[in-house]
């Protein structure tokens, strides 16, 4: 059985669509954020950084794993599913999987950020931050003009993305004239798993 801790944000719904996917066991933990309570001692002691998801793998000696990417690998390589095992479509999942934990996810996070929290609205950055998600969505618009899905077969590079891009209004980035993105958006939105994922938490989005 592997525990899962979690919240209802893109990184938290990466792992309970990868986990719906490939029909592995799992429990929820959900953390109260704004309660701070993954600060405690008890979940630093499980991920040293503070920030959901991560996962307790219970059939492997209480194994943990913590950063979304990592788990997403993880979960793929521990079932052989959602990863191609050849060296070469194997890289291509992992390079648009990194494209999101190092491009989309971050500039998303801020644009939102600096979009609705900030008390000061700092309109340089909003521009700069809505400017680079906006760029960073016509590129996976580009990528799927020609593809199905990112990287071959559906993958966790796909969930990794959808998690984030099926948002980008709530930074205030508008992506209709995008066509091959809102198809890919609404074709894996259409998934049984990916619907089960999403109320593992719940959110309003």
């Amino acid at each position: 059985m592997i525990e899962l801790f979690s919240a209802a944000t893109p990184n938290g719904h990466k792992v309970s669509i990868a986990l719906e996917e490939l029909g592995l066991p799992y429990s929820l933990r959900e953390l109260k954020l704004l309660e701070g309570e993954q600060k405690q001692d008890w979940f630093l002691a499980i991920n040293p950084n503070g920030r959901i998801p991560a996962i307790i793998d219970h059939d492997e000696d209480d194994f943990v794993v913590f950063e979304s990417g990592a788990i997403l690998m993880y979960l793929a390589e521990k079932t052989g599913q959602l990863l191609p095992g050849d060296i070469k479509g194997r890289s291509r999942v992992v390079q648009w999987l990194m494209f999101q934990m190092g491009g989309l996810g971050p500039m998303m996070g801020q644009a939102n950020a600096f979009y609705r929290y900030m008390p000061e609205k700092i309109q340089p950055a909003i521009e700069r931050f809505q400017n680079e998600t906006r760029r960073l969505l016509m590129v996976l618009d580009g990528q799927l003009r020609d593809h199905e899905y990112l990287a071959g077969d559906y993958s966790i590079a796909d969930i990794a993305n959808w998690t984030w891009a099926r948002l980008h209004q709530v930074p205030g980035v508008e992506a209709a004239d995008l066509i091959h993105l809102q198809r890919w958006i609404a074709a894996i939105g259409a998934r049984p798993a990916v619907q089960r994922g999403l109320l593992q938490p719940a959110s309003s989005n």
